[in-house]
């Protein structure tokens, strides 16, 4: 029974509770539980109406009140991959949100369905007609692989990584996973070489397969993640390089990280030292640099700049078309 000191506001709410309970409930029984009359049910009704509750109401035999969608979200199961996609995607800026074969596009699509038909509808319009521009830098890891890394890094356990390098090569190597951090849509593994003692970093979308060791470790203390991350990009791999670059090194600011570590010669110039795995990438990477530089180390990166440079100038040497 309503009191009759009980405000229009929370008579209506008492009126959603009850028509929540019972789904198809009629206003006069709707009238009986509230001991209010059928005119003051329709005032409640409205009252919801107005603060966009859907209350719907069927007529007939077998009609009365129920809440239409919305209103309280109900159970949405997500499976494994729908719930890591969704989480990977706001990590790393993926939304293939039309797409119902993707974890992200079937996780989306569940919760467009709980939320209120003009909610969901205008969310599904954007959904559907918004077309984003890949990032052709981007590489989505296994779901399944960035879960063993994560889960190690959390047990703080070393694993065992099965990995495919940029130019092909496969290895096998054990590591104590540090960190996975994701940069600029590429997801990487932070982590120290068990033989070696150094720091590395791995394409998570290149390790083919990720084994637990019975054995564990402790983290650095205060490690940035992030920062580390940069500091070792251009570390570990099988040619060395060192170029110097004419420019200040504060204009060499933008650089990729993982082409190496900058130090400051003088003024005007800038050591560039690292490493790679793909030396005709990395002499490409180099080409597009708005200043002269020289290779000052490195024989196979200083073969591929040599071959680079050739076919550049034979491509201005080369006969006009008739």
């Amino acid at each position: 029974m309503v009191r009759s000191e009980t405000s229009p506001a929370a008579r209506a709410l008492l009126a959603m509770e009850a028509i929540r309970d019972q789904p198809g409930i009629t206003a006069d029984r709707l009238a009986a539980r509230l001991g209010v009359s059928d005119r003051a049910v329709r005032r409640y009704v409205d009252i919801l109406r107005q603060a966009e509750i859907p209350v719907e109401s069927v007529r007939g035999p077998m009609g009365g009140y129920r809440l239409g969608r919305g209103t309280r979200l109900p159970p949405v199961a997500f499976s494994g991959d729908e719930a890591l996609g969704l989480v990977m995607a706001v990590l790393d800026g993926h939304h293939p949100t039309a797409d119902p074969s993707d974890p992200v596009g079937a996780a989306v699509a569940k919760l467009l369905r709980a939320m209120p038909q003009h909610v969901a509808d205008q969310a599904d319009v954007v959904r559907r007609a918004t077309a984003a521009a890949p990032d052709r830098g981007a590489a989505r890891p296994d779901p399944a692989t960035t879960v063993a890394l994560v889960r190690a890094r959390s047990e703080l356990r070393c694993v065992a990584v099965e990995y495919r390098s940029e130019n092909g090569r496969e290895f096998r190597t054990e590591v104590e996973p540090w960190a996975v951090v994701v940069r600029h849509g590429r997801w990487y593994l932070l982590c120290r070489s068990v033989r070696s003692g150094s720091v590395r970093t791995y394409r998570v979308d290149r390790v083919l397969r990720v084994e637990d060791l019975d054995r564990t470790f402790a983290l650095p203390p205060a490690l940035d993640p992030v920062a580390t991350l940069e500091e070792h990009l251009g570390v570990g791999w099988e040619h060395p390089t060192e170029v110097v670059i004419d420019a200040p090194m504060a204009e060499l600011a933008w650089l990729n990280r993982a082409m190496g570590r900058l130090e400051a010669v003088d003024a005007t110039s800038t050591r560039l030292v690292g490493s790679t795995s793909d030396v005709n990438g990395y002499a490409h990477d180099l080409a597009r640099l708005p200043a002269p530089f020289r290779v000052i180390a490195g024989p196979e990166l200083r073969a591929a700049v040599d071959a680079l440079s050739r076919r550049l100038a034979d491509a201005t040497r080369a006969t006009p078309a008739p």
